[in-house]
This record gives structure tokens, C-alpha cells and sequence, in this order.
């Protein structure tokens, strides 16, 4: 919301989404695609962090195992999706939806990663104009796919690793674009770090961008989110947050 997109949100969520149902109709997010699953709970997370970041997260997926009843055809007008962790059976068929209907998509496997095998998670590269994942999960994909992470980039427009406070790093165009984080004003929480990163990836993605200028939105983003507690908690206008690009990056976007 922060960067007034035109979002769809395709989730399923259980007979407790009641508050959470009612906080997207107060931000004006359409929920026309959460689908209700009777008799099911919400996917629950609860994510212990230490002083250094490093975090374990204890996961119940609830009636996020029956995403694969939506699709991604019952959205209309959808230009660029964003595949993340879901349900097994949804992130296959929305992936498969997207590629058939030749509307690209960024691969976000995050902690879903381990549900596949390394040849499910090629398909997915295949498919995918974009794969995006953090140091950890890209050591991961490399071990489980067998690739590198140039062979990976080659399969797709762009792979996108971040790294933290070290920024991120962006394979495109057969070059390696180094990203800078800019300093945060606190290190407070990183939960929803990595969304807010994405958030600004697919605006850039969307504006047409090169992918500096993407990328350094994407990190600017994950940088006031960290100086936040909770998730969606940070609050900041347009014009706000091109002064912070200026600033950080000499340089000013229209956002």
C-alpha cells in the first residue's frame, strides 16, 4: 500500500480470517480472490529471533493446504503475479496458470523450498521470468537443483539474492548488479523484511525499471521496514519515500 499498487490478493484463509478480513477492507485491499475454508484455521507462523537475526519459525499451514482451489484465471487483468510459499499443489498449478497464460511471474520459493524436489523446482525456473531468494535459500536451490547460481540466471530475465545488510545481488542481462542497503534508522525487527523487499521489486518490475533503480527501491523498502515492530506497521507517503531514494541514492524516481 505504501506504494499505492493495484495488488490481487489470491489466498485462502479459515474461519478466523475474520480481523485480518476486515484490516484489508480498512487499507482498501480487495478480497475478492481470499477464499474461506470452513472448518480450517489461518496458516500460523510464530518466529523466534535473536539479537543477530538469525530466526526459527514454527509453521502450521492450516487452510493454506487448499490453495490449490483457487486460480489464477478467476483474476482478470492480472500483468505480473508473484508465486511465494503457498500450498504444495497451489504453487505448482498458479506457477503452470501464469506460464500458459503467458503472464510473467516472479518465483519467490522462500521457506516453501523444502516441499520440492530439485527437479519440481527447475520446472519452476523454467516457467518463471524471475526467481527470487535469500543467501540461505540460494544455497539451497543450488544443492537441490544441481545448477549454479549463473546457471540458474540464465534460465531466467533476472535472480534476485538478498544478502541482508550486505543489500542484494541481481543476475540480469549477464552481469552481476550489486545492490547497497541503505542504513536503517534502527534494527528493530526484520520480520517482513524480505516482502517489503519484494514489494518494491515488483513495482520496479511493473514500472519498467532497469534493475538498479528496482533494486535499490527493493532494498530502501526492506530498510524501514526493519526499523519497525511487526510487519505492516511502518507508515510512509509517496513523496516520503522518493526523498529517501534521493537521499540514500542521489538520484530521484516518480513513483
Amino acid at each position: 500500500m505504501l506504494l499505492e499498487g493495484d495488488p490481487y490478493i489470491m489466498a485462502t484463509v479459515g474461519d478466523d480470517a475474520g480481523p485480518y478480513l476486515e484490516r484489508l477492507d480498512k487499507l482498501g485491499l480487495p478480497r475478492d480472490h481470499v477464499r474461506h475454508i470452513p472448518g480450517s484455521f489461518t496458516a500460523q507462523a510464530f518466529i523466534t529471533t535473536d539479537l543477530d537475526d538469525n530466526q526459527i519459525t514454527a509453521f502450521h499451514p492450516g487452510a493454506m493446504s487448499m490453495s490449490h482451489l483457487n486460480h489464477v484465471a478467476d483474476a482478470n487483468e492480472v500483468t505480473l503475479g508473484i508465486v511465494s510459499p503457498d500450498g504444495r499443489d497451489g504453487m505448482i498449478n498458479h506457477a503452470r496458470e501464469f506460464s500458459e497464460a503467458g503472464i510473467p511471474f516472479v518465483f519467490d520459493p522462500g521457506q516453501g523450498m523444502p516441499m520440492f524436489s530439485g527437479n519440481e523446482l527447475l520446472d519452476f525456473i523454467e516457467q518463471a521470468n524471475f526467481v527470487t531468494v535469500n543467501d540461505y535459500e540460494a544455497k539451497m536451490l543450488q544443492d537441490k537443483t544441481g545448477k549454479t547460481l549463473i546457471e540458474i540466471a540464465q534460465r531466467v530475465t533476472a535472480l534476485i539474492i538478498t544478502l541482508g545488510a550486505d543489500g542484494s545481488l541481481i543476475y540480469a542481462d549477464g552481469k552481476q548488479i550489486a545492490i547497497p542497503t541503505p542504513k536503517p534508522k534502527a534494527i528493530v525487527d526484520p520480520t517482513g523484511c524480505g516482502d517489503a523487499y519484494r514489494a518494491g521489486l515488483l513495482h520496479g518490475i511493473q514500472k519498467g525499471w532497469d534493475w538498479e533503480t528496482t533494486g535499490r527501491l527493493a532494498s530502501l523498502m526492506g530498510s524501514l521496514k526493519i526499523a519497525s515492530r511487526g510487519g505492516q506497521n511502518h507508515k510512509h507517503t509517496r513523496m516520503e519515500l522518493a526523498d529517501m531514494y534521493k537521499h540514500h541514492f542521489g538520484s530521484r524516481i516518480t513513483l
